[in-house]
């Protein structure tokens, strides 16, 4: 029997990374700032403090991968890369699949790339409503930072796929406006495996953008070490106690970090959860509540062409024969997905220290999806399409695009939807006003001194968009912040 090969080869890492196997008993370390998550938020925070002058410790969960790491092995990408191997997800009515990285550079290593500014409708909202002292304005120079770390432009044309290619086909037969993709990359090949950790290194995510800037100027990143609480003198922070987790997802040796400032970068799902470990509390009583996903559906068009195949079986409510039959034709299938900027929120609750989320879909905004799948599905034919397939379960396939429109005849029943996201946020919201958000306008933690979130969790509100690069000018302009008052830190 030969036995299975693990898709990670071990290799030389740069000076500053450390993981498990480095790790040979209870350690101490001490350092000027504790960074709790290495993704778009921590890695960002990490960089910026590091180029500073700090002394920055990066403690991240999951393991430490390079670009030559991420194989064509899909379903060993996902067990590598994603919490849970991407089965997480949030109660309700329908419950809602989520999907979290899990590995240096969070889910940066296994997002799309999509780089959006965050809308300044939404900024200005902020402002009015939440009290926060935040601009458009403001928020101009973050943005270009981050935009010139991350290399954000539109997408090269040789690396747009036949999908996209025939979404646009379909709007253009349907006269609808396009606006272009701008994404975090440097020559992009086109090889569709964002999802998987992107192989050529052409995806500037923070694996391959801040974590070796921050690395280049002192700070030391710590793989494999999840992080159990926040210590505290009175109010004050004063570092984290973890552990070493092991391949098999064991505890190992303890890990304490003594740092004068800590940043909580661990996403709208896994911040609350540390700080409610921690016997942090806000007395507004949003800490975990405000949460919003963005939730996501999905179509697969069948059409004539042959077409690069994707990951489909696992997108499919069929199951059994049907679904052998239906992947006879999945080099022919275009996934096509909408999200949509929800009016509700859930809530994280942390049950014996872990996270749960809980999130029930409004019968609005499932009104409004139903609207978009319709809508997609008009353009979808529009390109040539010859079936869609719906997401819901015992859903006929639409073979027309009258079948398309006659969508909107009949509610679709909540259990009957398969809802997906992959943008969590809100659940340490931003707030000028004590009694009604967790943090205030720059990320640090009402009554507790020297703790700051940098992460999606932040946001008072959905944003609209990828919430990628808000979460990096955010972080940005927070450690900005945190550098302008070094003396304050630094004591």
């Amino acid at each position: 029997m030969v036995a299975a090969r693990s898709a990670l080869h071990e290799g030389a890492r740069p000076t500053g990374v450390f993981t498990r196997a480095e790790i040979h008993g209870d350690t101490v370390l001490d350092c000027d700032v504790a960074i709790v998550g290495s993704g778009a938020g921590g890695a960002t925070m990490a960089a910026e403090l590091a180029e500073a002058g700090f002394d920055v410790v990066v403690l991240e969960e999951g393991s430490y991968y390079q670009t030559r790491d991420f194989t064509a092995d899909s379903s060993a990408m996902v067990r590598q890369l994603y919490r849970e191997g991407g089965a997480t997800m949030a109660l309700g009515n329908p419950p809602i699949m989520f999907q979290e990285g899990r590995a240096v550079g969070g889910s940066t290593v296994i997002n799309g790339g999509m780089s959006w500014r965050t809308p300044a409708s939404i900024l200005d909202g902020w402002r009015t409503r939440d009290g926060l002292d935040i601009s458009p304005a403001q928020m101009e120079p973050y943005f270009e930072r981050v935009e010139r770390r991350i290399h954000v432009a539109p997408m090269d044309e040789s690396a747009i796929g036949i999908d996209n290619q025939l979404l646009k086909k379909g709007a253009d037969a349907k006269g609808w406006k396009i606006v272009g993709n701008l994404r975090n990359q440097v020559h992009c090949a086109g090889s569709n495996r964002c999802a998987f950790g992107c192989p050529t290194g052409a995806k500037q995510s923070a694996l391959v953008s801040y974590i070796p800037r921050a690395l280049h100027f002192g700070a030391r990143v710590y793989a494999d070490v999840a992080v159990d609480r926040i210590t505290r003198h009175g109010k004050r922070a004063t570092g984290v106690m973890g552990h070493v987790r092991r391949a098999d997802g064991s505890r190992g040796f303890h890990v304490a970090v003594r740092s004068k400032l800590v940043v909580a970068a661990c996403g709208a799902i896994h911040t609350p959860a540390l700080l409610a470990r921690s016997g942090i509390r806000s007395r507004s009583g949003e800490l975990g509540g405000n949460l919003s996903l963005h939730p996501n559906v999905k179509v697969v068009a069948i059409f004539d062409e042959r077409l690069p195949p994707s990951i489909l079986a696992m997108s499919f409510p069929h199951r059994g024969k049907k679904l052998g039959e239906l992947m006879q034709h999945y080099d022919r299938m275009v996934l096509a997905g909408l999200l949509c900027e929800d009016t509700t929120t859930g809530r994280v609750r942390t049950i014996n220290g872990r996270p749960q989320a809980f999130y029930q879909l409004s019968p609005r905004d499932a009104a409004n999806m139903l609207r978009g799948l319709s809508l997609l599905s008009e353009l979808l034919f529009a390109a040539g399409a010859r079936r869609i397939l719906l997401p819901f379960h015992h859903a006929p396939e639409l073979q027309t695009p009258d079948d398309a429109r006659r969508l909107l005849d009949h509610p679709v029943k909540p259990s009957q939807w398969e809802v997906v996201t992959v943008h969590m946020m809100g659940t340490a919201k931003m707030g000028g006003d004590r009694a009604a958000s967790v943090t205030d306008d720059t990320g640090f933690v009402h009554d507790v001194d020297r703790l700051l979130v940098a992460d999606a969790s932040l946001f008072p509100t959905p944003v609209r968009v990828n919430p990628m690069e808000t979460i990096m000018a955010l972080s940005t302009r927070a450690a900005g912040r945190v550098i302008e008052n070094r003396r304050r830190y630094l004591t």
